[in-house]
């Protein structure tokens, strides 16, 4: 496969800009389609905005006609497919949301693909649509799909309809399945920069449940990484999980955190835990065996977990200050 000409849908989210930033050296042309809703972010892609390979285009994953334009006058091989609704607690307030942008809006695009099937269409979707695992075991790429969140059916749908169309219509597909994401730019919902943000306005840390749930996480930049590495070198049709092997319960990595954090400012954070009814669904452990993309494509995560969180806590700091600063 040849990425050279690149629609990025969604790159001005947190995982979309991270993208962005890291492969547009390597590309002629990035245009990012993105309807800048409110986890969207512009200033995630200031560093290229004027960049004569960057191309920002406002605008819906679901219009068919843009889409087919845009990939004709920008001459687009590859579609990579960031753009979606990725919070749970929103889908579970507001599924219909959810099934537009993730189920709708990829069947648009996979209608655009089926009249120019000379374009690579890459699907990053989540370790979600397996459901849930107890202490044992890990997803790996024939795990039967399970989802138990709106948000997660709706990933798995969309999904399938990736699947379909590859094999109905003979398209060029790959899909990829990633575990947890962090790092600087993430959208302050988030269960991370979520932690970080109350803990610097001293409000109140929520956790679920008892903060036993346990999840894989990933810094953003080994995830892009490796998107990068299926576009270059994995063949049609092919699905790789994403996963970082640095598993922790939610609580721990609250601690974490807190410790880091009262390293870095002298303050205590740990009286502002708390404990919260669980979530509706709350899956306990998400973990996949990552396998066959090291063995297959030699991709492998660079980032240890204290090290890149670290990192993602300075740069919170770092903001924090410099908005007092300018005020």
């Amino acid at each position: 496969m040849t990425a050279k000409r690149l629609l990025v849908t969604g790159g001005s989210g947190f995982i979309g800009s991270a993208f962005i930033r890291s492969v547009l050296k390597k590309c002629e042309k990035i245009v990012n389609l993105d309807l800048l809703t409110y986890a969207s972010d512009p200033l995630r892609l200031k560093s290229v905005e004027n960049n004569s390979h960057y191309r920002y285009v406002q605008g819906d994953i679901c219009d068919q006609a843009l889409i087919y334009d845009l990939c004709l006058s920008e001459q687009i091989d590859t579609i990579v497919h960031f753009a979606a609704e990725s919070h749970v607690d929103r889908s579970i307030v507001d599924p219909k949301h959810f099934l537009t942008t993730n189920v709708v809006g990829t069947f648009a695009l996979l209608e655009v693909v089926r009249k120019l099937s000379h374009i690579h269409f890459h699907h990053v979707s989540t370790d979600e649509v397996y459901g849930s695992l107890d202490k044992e075991g890990f997803f790996d790429e024939h795990s039967p799909y399970a989802p138990n969140s709106p948000y997660a059916a709706s990933k798995a749908a969309s999904d399938h309809f990736v699947r379909a169309y590859a094999k109905t219509y003979g398209l060029m597909t790959t899909i990829s399945h990633s575990c947890n994401n962090y790092g600087p730019f993430q959208h302050p919902e988030k269960f991370i920069p979520l932690i970080i943000s109350h803990c610097l306005q001293k409000k109140a840390v929520p956790i679920y449940g008892k903060g036993d749930q346990i999840r894989d996480w990933l810094y953003v930049d080994d995830h892009v990484e490796a998107i990068w590495m299926i576009l270059e070198k994995a063949t049609k049709g092919a699905v790789y999980n994403i996963g970082a092997q640095t598993e922790m319960a939610n609580i721990d990595l609250v601690h974490l955190i807190m410790r880091q954090l009262s390293t870095l400012t002298g303050e205590e954070y740990t009286s502002l835990i708390s404990y919260v009814p669980d979530r509706p669904g709350h899956d306990y452990r998400y973990a996949v065996n990552a396998t066959k993309i090291k063995n297959e494509l030699g991709w492998k995560p660079r980032q240890e977990l204290q090290a890149a969180l670290l990192k993602t806590i300075l740069w919170t700091l770092d903001r924090s200050y410099n908005k007092e600063v300018s005020k």
